[in-house]
């Protein structure tokens, strides 16, 4: 590779270096600023209160435009789940750096 060359694809890979980091920044901050809500969802999900607005929501006892994917099991457990995987990646990919 020529000089030039060389110098414009190692530009490429810091501009892109850049770019990624100020996305995974933004990321990051949305994601801490959702952990309270996290916590707040995994110990609603599954509690006595939980089952008995699932139970209301079967009864029909709930108004029909309400939204409601909460009372969805896979929702919220996909929601939890997805979330738990990605700080188990972020700490993998922590200690990959190391």
């Amino acid at each position: 590779m020529k000089r030039v060359e060389r110098i414009a694809y190692y530009e490429e890979l810091l501009d892109r270096i850049i770019t990624a980091n100020g996305e995974l920044e933004q990321a990051l901050t949305g994601f801490r600023q959702a952990l309270p809500a996290l916590k707040e969802l995994d110990k609603y999900y599954g509690s006595p209160q939980w089952r008995r607005d699932l139970a209301a929501d079967e009864a029909g006892k709930l108004p029909r435009d309400l939204k409601r994917g909460v009372l969805s099991e896979d929702g919220a457990y996909d929601a939890l789940t997805d979330s738990r995987r990605l700080l188990a990646d972020m700490r993998e990919l922590a200690k990959e750096e190391e």
